[in-house]
Order: structure tokens, then sequence, then C-alpha cells
């Protein structure tokens, strides 16, 4: 990856996931060299999808701005432009004092530790609506001293930004703190769209997966789709350049359905499904049917490995008596078609529901390049389609993958696959 020649401004991930923040500032026209991602699947799909993004396996407490750097292998003539993530913050919720000095809230002084470690021009730091509530609210203007105290100043007032409001049918709101060098010009938040696409813009397309009896034990199929229902599809499609933005093109089949795994529901549940108005729960599971004119609910992640391994409730398809699919998530969520997820419904659905909308996070970096007065450009080499063992690993795999031991306790062994197997190139 050679920004410089690329003339594409540079962005570092520190809590990347499956890779949400990356992707829209790709899209904008940054590069993204080096991302950090404690969870070793979640840097597996991530590597899939990045190719020329160095991916560091571990907590951002363990990794310092000099190792980034040196990872990243920027020259003094390559500065950093921004420093993108959102920190993980499980103190939030209990009762009682609150501050930085919480050790479940480590991660956002580490955040804040690496922004002046690597002084990039600017950050961008995104977190749960939450954070702003009042029983949080010292939390947060902790994070806001400790801003000030790095010799950084925020755009005020700070704002909590719905993704319905950018492009997505997604209801779906997160704080996002805006953060400049105190030399550098303030951008200035995206301003919100006019009109938002609906569930129908979004899934109209896309063909019913209960169709493809190979669905129910894997998740590919090979598809003949309708024209696309909306310029949204259309863009997410990648039919033309336009829905690639500013980002490399990948290697990809548009015809190859992915992510597209059936979920085996009994027919007392698929009856009620039925039942339930779109626009409304239905009464048992609580489950959100979706409606056809309107915009998703919030899509969440589900819990983790430690906490019971419990997928996320998918919403009801506005069309089909199921929970909509992987893929279809993606779509409510402006992931492109091109983008893969773990091909476990668990691990795809946490990508999705943990990630940053791309076009949400897009509409932030455009912003940032405005002040910078830099005009993106379109890059020319296309990247080839990564190794798929990449996005079927288990816990134990993955961290094999990256010579480190499993953050992740798995409830139910999984018979792995050898060793030998796993010799991918970790560049």
């Amino acid at each position: 990856m050679d920004s410089a020649e690329n003339n594409r401004p540079i962005a570092i991930d520190l809590f990347a996931g499956a890779g949400g923040l990356c992707l829209g500032f790709e899209q904008a026209g940054f590069d993204v060299p080096v991302a950090i991602e404690i969870d070793p699947i979640h840097a597996a799909v991530h590597r899939f999808n990045f190719p020329l993004c160095k991916v560091i396996p571990r907590s951002v407490k363990e990794v310092t701005g000099k190792e980034i750097l040196s990872v990243a292998k920027l020259s003094s003539q390559q500065p950093i432009t921004a420093v993108i993530g959102g920190a993980p913050c499980q103190g939030f919720s209990v009762m009682g004092p609150r501050s930085l000095c919480d050790p479940r809230n480590e991660l956002v002084k580490d955040f804040l530790r690496l922004v002046d470690e690597l002084q990039p021009s600017y950050f961008v730091f995104e977190n749960v609506k939450g954070l702003t509530c009042d029983r949080n609210r010292p939390v947060l203007e902790a994070i806001i001293d400790q801003i000030a105290a790095i010799n950084y100043r925020l755009v005020d007032p700070w704002q909590v930004l719905n993704a319905r409001n950018y492009g997505i049918p997604q209801n779906r709101e997160r704080l996002f703190l805006v953060g400049a060098r105190n030399n550098t010009c303030l951008p200035i938040y995206p301003k919100p769209l006019k009109h938002s696409p609906t569930c129908t813009h979004a899934l109209g397309d896309l063909p019913d997966v209960e169709q493809f009896h190979s669905l129910i034990n894997k998740g590919e199929v090979i598809v003949c789709l309708s024209q696309p229902h909306s310029a949204y599809a259309a863009r997410l499609r990648c039919q033309s350049r336009r829905g690639w933005y500013y980002g490399y093109r990948r290697q990809w089949d548009p015809s190859l359905l992915t992510n597209s795994i059936r979920t085996n529901h009994s027919q007392q549940s698929r009856d009620r499904f039925a039942r339930t108005p779109p626009g409304t729960r239905e009464p048992i599971t609580r489950f959100f049917r979706l409606p056809p004119d309107g915009v998703c609910n919030t899509l969440r992640a589900g819990t983790d490995s430690a906490r019971g391994s419990f997928t996320s409730p998918r919403p009801i398809h506005y069309r089909y008596a199921r929970c909509i699919t992987v893929r279809e998530m993606a779509r409510l969520h402006g992931f492109p078609d091109w983008f893969r997820f773990h091909s476990t419904k668990w691990h795809g659905a946490r990508q999705v529901g943990n990630s940053v909308p791309p076009p949400l996070a897009r509409a932030i970096a455009l912003e940032i390049l405005k002040v910078l007065d830099h005009t993106p450009t379109v890059p020319t080499q296309i990247l080839p389609a990564g190794n798929e063992q990449l996005l079927t690993m288990v816990a134990s795999e993955a961290a094999a993958y990256w010579g480190i031991e499993s953050p992740i306790r798995q409830r139910n062994k999984v018979p792995s696959r050898s060793a030998n197997s796993l010799e991918l190139a970790k560049v």
C-alpha cells in the first residue's frame, strides 16, 4: 500500500471488529494500513476483507504507538490523519461512582493514550448512546477532560448520530466524538440526508433463501438476482464504479449469494411470525417484524462465548415468515455484497451488529477531508479475493493462525482442522 503515491491520507483503526469504520474511511479516500482487533475470529475476517491492512491481533492495552508506526511502515512524510475506533465501555451500566479509573473502562484510556502517542490530526471515537445518559455522564465528562489534557479539542457540541439520517435503512443511534489537534481546523458533523432508504429498497432484490435447500447447511449459493429495486441496492451490489466510491475494488463473484445460511424455524414460530403485522413485535419472542416502507430496528450483536454465545435477535422479514439472514442484516447496515462475514450465523451477526455502518463512517470521514481541502483519489489497484479459510475458523483455529492464545472460551468443543491446514499468509 503506497499511500503517498496514491495521495491518500492515513487512518489507524484501534477497535476494528470486522471493519465497518475501516470500510467507510476507505470508501471516503483513506488508506488504513493497520487495524487492532483482539478477537482472533474478527481479526481473521478483517484480514479477508482488507488484504492491504495489517492486523495486530492483540488488545490495545498491549500495543504502543511506536509499534503501530513500525507495522504500518510509515515514513516521516506520511503523517497519520486520523485514529478511529469504538472502545468497548463495559462499566457504564453499573450503579455508583464512575470514572476512567474503573478498570472496565480502561480501553477508553488506551484509545486516548494511542491518540497522544500517534498524534494524528483527527480522531473519531464511537460509542453507545448510553454514555450520554445522566448516570454515565461523569464518565463522558472525564473522557472530555482527558481529551483536553492531551491537547485535542472536540467538535462542540458532541452529537449522537442516527444511521437512518445518513442513507441507511436502520434506526441506530450512536455517540460520535470527533476531535482535532489544537493547531488543526475542526470539521463539522455530517448533515442529515433528506430521505432514508427503506427495508424494501435494501432487501427487495434478494431471493428467498428458503427456496435453496443447500442453504440449510452452508451459507453460499449461486443465484440469478433480479434487477435492484433501488439505487441503494445497486450501490451495494457494486454494479458500477460508483458503488466502490473511493475505495479499492475487489475481485469477487456477484452471482454468489454469501452469508445466507437458513434458520430452521418451527412451524409454530412461522405461524406466529406470519401473524405479526410489519412494524410490530411478535409477542412471544419479541422479534421485530420489518416494515417494508420503513426502516429496521437497531441490529444488535448478541453475546460472546464468555456470556453464553447467544445469537442476536434478528428481525423478521417483512415478506417471509422467518428471521433475516446475516447477508440481509449486512444490507440493512450498509455493507456491500462483496464484503464477507464469518460463515456462522452467530459470529456473522455479531460482526454486523458490533460494527459502525460504513455509509455513516464514510460521511464522517468526508467531513475530515473537507477541512483538509483534500480531493479523494480513486485507486486503480484491484484487490484479490482472500483465503476463505479465514471465514470458517473456530476460536482455537483463529488463535493458532495468529500465533496467540485464544481469549475466547468455547463452550462446545468443535473438531479442529490440523495446524498445517492453517498455513496462510499473515502479512
